[in-house]
């Protein structure tokens, strides 16, 4: 599976439709953020269970602004629908499957039950 664009119109039903989203955010203009896709590219690939999504900070600034996105490339990754890891900085490869493998390994009945027992307030991004 290849990486898929993100708008304002399917943002929020790519994050709550599917059970691990990555998002990478990032620009054209952003030395970075070049270096760190064709590693993306690569774990979308390896990884077909797990929607790769990037979102043009340029582009689509309502989003990025939203996300509190203050440093690019910011990768952010969403299970079930809840934000798990967010984080500004190429990851290297190595780095980057470590995370997808802490991300699989959560216990998200225990992120759940923590979410609820946290005011409103904390968990609003």
């Amino acid at each position: 599976m290849t990486t898929k664009n993100l708008t304002h119109t399917d943002f929020a039903s790519t994050i709550t439709d599917n059970a691990i989203v990555l998002v990478d955010f990032w620009a054209s203009w952003c030395g970075p953020c070049r270096a760190f896709a064709p590693t993306f590219e690569q774990s979308s690939r390896k990884h077909p269970d797990i929607v790769h999504a990037k979102v043009d900070t340029e582009a689509e600034q309502h989003i990025a602004a939203a996300a509190g996105i203050r440093s690019i490339p910011t990768i952010m990754a969403f299970r079930d629908g809840v934000l798990v890891y967010s984080q500004p900085g190429a990851l290297p490869p190595a780095a980057l499957e470590e995370l997808i493998s802490q991300i699989k390994a959560l216990d998200m009945a225990a992120v759940h039950a923590t979410l609820a027992q946290q005011p409103a307030a904390a968990g609003q991004a």
